[in-house]
């Protein structure tokens, strides 16, 4: 099966566009103005980033619906703050959980959707050879990603002297950062291992439709 370069191009507009549409409506009166900026940020860059480059390297569709639904996740979550999130305080409520665990989802997410970048980047650029070699730079360069946001977070806190909570929703955890970089690479393990199959298809498919004539 050969993707339609037409009606994907098509698709790959709607996403956008449903992104900008998504990002207006999480910045109406968003339940923290200081921590929407720093959580929409990540969602931001990435859309930023798959736009830039959209000429000089193409992802699989896959991709781009698996970026797209990760940036929804991160406009969700910073309109309400992770720690407030309300369908988790719903969740909260009714199984007794000690906090709202919003945030592990979209840890977990972070580490999941970045490996699916990096491996088809590094595999379709012919960086790295399919292989073991190819999941270990892969995973740990998720759990660098994952690292490097969560040192962001401590430098943005100390730029602007505000409380801790306030930016990072620790929920009195002391060790929230640890655990976070822990879900993120959970994700780009389950992502590499168990979804890898999946995105080596759609892979394929845009193998084979750089490969046909015009």
């Amino acid at each position: 099966m050969k993707e339609n370069g037409k009606k994907i191009e098509t698709l790959h507009v709607a996403l956008l566009v449903l992104f900008i549409v998504a990002y207006i409506f999480s910045a109406i009166r968003p339940l923290d103005r200081l921590a929407w900026t720093g959580q929409m940020t990540s969602a931001v860059l990435l859309v930023l980033l798959l736009v830039v480059t959209y000429r000089k390297f193409r992802f699989s569709t896959f991709v781009y619906v698996m970026a797209f639904l990760y940036a929804m996740l991160l406009l969700y979550g910073a309109h309400y703050t992770y720690s407030q999130n309300p369908l988790f305080n719903q969740l909260k409520e009714q199984f007794g959980w000690e906090r709202n665990y919003f945030d592990r989802v979209g840890h977990f997410a972070q580490g999941f959707v970045p490996a699916f970048l990096a491996k088809e980047f590094l595999l379709r650029g012919g960086y790295v050879k399919k292989g073991k070699i190819l999941s270990l730079i892969v995973i740990t360069s998720c759990l660098g990603f994952s690292a490097a946001y969560e040192l962001s977070e401590f430098a943005l806190i100390k730029l602007l002297d505000v409380p801790a909570e306030n930016v990072m929703g620790m929920q009195g955890d002391a060790f929230d950062s640890l655990w976070d970089m822990i879900w993120a690479l959970i994700g780009a393990t389950i992502a590499v291992f168990l979804f890898g199959p999946v995105h080596d298809r759609w892979m394929h498919k845009m193998s084979d439709s750089d490969e046909s004539p015009d």
